[in-house]
C-alpha cells in the first residue's frame, strides 16, 4: 500500500471507521444495502476515501 499524504493537512496518520449506515439502491426501500468505510486523516478528519465494505450487495440492483 502506498504511503499516503493528506491533502489539507500534509499529514500521514490514516485510519478508518464506518457510521454504520448501509447504502441502500434507491429502488429497493427493504434492501439491507452494504455499509460505507471512510478512510481519514487522523491529524485533521479529513476524510480521503469512501468505500463500500460489499458492492456486489448492490449490483444485483443495478443490473
Amino acid at each position: 500500500m502506498s504511503e499516503k499524504i493528506c491533502s489539507k493537512c500534509k499529514g500521514e496518520d490514516f485510519g478508518e471507521g464506518t457510521d454504520f449506515m448501509a447504502i441502500r439502491p434507491l429502488n429497493k426501500k427493504f434492501s439491507s444495502g452494504s455499509i460505507k468505510i471512510y478512510t481519514f486523516c487522523l491529524n485533521c478528519g479529513e476524510v480521503s476515501s469512501i468505500r463500500i465494505e460489499n458492492p456486489s450487495k448492490l449490483r444485483k440492483y443495478t443490473d
